[in-house]
Parts: structure tokens; sequence; C-alpha cells
């Protein structure tokens, strides 16, 4: 199996990617709602029944000098959740300026005439994507659990 799930952790959304091995290619998926309880763990368990990954990437937001910030603690904590409930291999990658990057994709698709305004909650799915973009074209695909 050669399906990879990769996520983008906000405090109020997650954005989710689904990539293949083989073909080194991710699209952007879903976003899914945070709440104060925590992730939309029904809408989570469907999309990884849906497509079964062997592996789960979580986007690690680092502060630019690298050190740790408060939403470094929040992704490593959800990746430690995705590993626990899933019982599948967490790889965590370095997500600078992957927001910046999904913004300039979907500015280039609405100039483009592909993207409408309304569908701009979407980024947040396509940074999810340009996460897993990075891990798979990364020669080390090392994961953690």
């Amino acid at each position: 199996m050669s399906c990879v799930l990769g996520f983008d952790v906000g405090s109020k959304l997650i954005g989710v990617a689904v990539g293949n091995r083989i073909t080194a290619s991710a699209r952007a998926l879903a976003v899914v709602p945070v709440h104060e309880s925590g992730p939309d763990w029904i809408q989570l368990d469907a999309l990884q029944k849906q497509w079964l990954p062997e592996t789960l990437v979580v986007g690690l937001p680092l502060a630019p000098d690298g050190t740790v910030q408060p939403a470094t603690r929040l992704a490593r904590r959800f990746a430690e959740h995705l590993r626990e409930r899933y019982r599948a291999p967490v790889a965590l990658v370095d997500e600078q300026h992957s927001s910046q990057e999904a913004a300039q994709r979907f500015a280039q698709a609405r100039a483009a005439g592909t993207r409408r305004r309304r569908d701009a909650a979407a980024i947040d799915a396509e940074a999810a994507a340009v996460i897993l973009e990075r891990w798979l074209a990364a020669s080390d695909t090392t994961t953690t659990g």
C-alpha cells in the first residue's frame, strides 16, 4: 500500500491531504474542525477508514530560528494521538512557509479561474498537501512510532 495522509495542525482547523508514495504526489483532501474538546475525531476516523494510510505525516511548526513554540507542542501532541489511535507510523516534518506556499497556490488557482473566493477555507488542506509533498520528496522518509 502506498497511501499517506498529511496534516497541517492548527488550533481551530486541521488541514488534511492524501498522498501516494509511488507517484510522490499529494492533494488537498479536507479541513477538519478543532473543538474545545479537541479535533473532530469522527471526521478523522472516517478519513482514516476511507484511505487506510500506511503512514501519517504531521507538519511541525517551528519558530524561524528552529525553536519550539506553543504550536509545536500542539502538533506533537496531535501526532502522538494519531500514532496511538491508528497504530500507524507518524512522521513529523518542518512545515516552515507551507501556509505561504498554500496561499500562493490558491492565488494562482484563483487567477486561472479554477478556484473561487469561497474555496479559501481549503487553504489549510492545501498547506497539508505542501507538507506531504515535502515529506514525499525527501530522501529520508523516516517515521516515528
